[in-house]
């Protein structure tokens, strides 16, 4: 069956280009989403016309999103995470967490348009795609650094005060015993 494309769609084309495809297909999934209209349709030249619309729409949200990846491209995302022996974290760096460091930053990136190569799992510098809609890609580092340990005050101050105790005690003791001998 042929069909016009309303949408790109992965592995079969980009949105207004004629596609033949299997029947069950486009009627199964394709034109009941909306993603395709059948060429022999009475509306094929109104969708034509409005394809020719949306087309000029979407170069313009195209070179927006190529500005966005342009600011994107180089920025540098930081994790403090904890690890064991050889750099090898606890856990994972994922995705989800790197999307929510970019929104911080003021870029709305859903998890789902990010790449990794491999799951982050060791300290250092790692890279993450970012894949926009339009065939349009950014690169952003990510950098994984050891956690510092913090030493909360207020155990050492208990320390502190245990010691300072202890040695008064033992200063009392043998005070004591100097006494008896005396």
């Amino acid at each position: 069956m042929n069909v016009i494309l309303c949408e790109d769609i992965d592995n079969l084309g980009d949105m207004g280009q004629k596609v033949k495809v299997a029947a069950g297909y486009a009627r199964n999934y394709l034109i009941p989403r909306k993603l395709a209209v059948p060429i022999d349709s009475a509306s094929a030249r109104q969708i034509e016309h409005e394809l020719r619309i949306i087309k000029r729409r979407e170069e313009k949200r195209r070179a927006e999103m190529a500005q966005v990846a342009k600011q994107l491209d180089g920025v540098i995302v930081e994790f403090e995470m904890r690890a064991g022996e050889g750099d090898k974290l606890y856990g994972s760096v994922t995705t989800a967490q790197i999307s929510e460091k970019i929104e911080a930053l003021g870029y709305h990136i859903s998890r789902k348009h990010l790449a990794l190569p491999e799951p982050i799992k060791t300290l250092g510098t790692h890279t993450a795609t970012v894949k926009m809609p339009g065939g349009i890609t950014a690169q952003v580092n990510v950098r994984v650094l050891p956690l510092a340990v913090e030493e909360t005050p207020a155990v050492d101050a208990e320390v502190a005060a245990a010691e300072a105790s202890d040695a008064a005690f033992h200063a009392e003791e043998a005070e004591a015993r100097i006494q008896e001998f005396e």
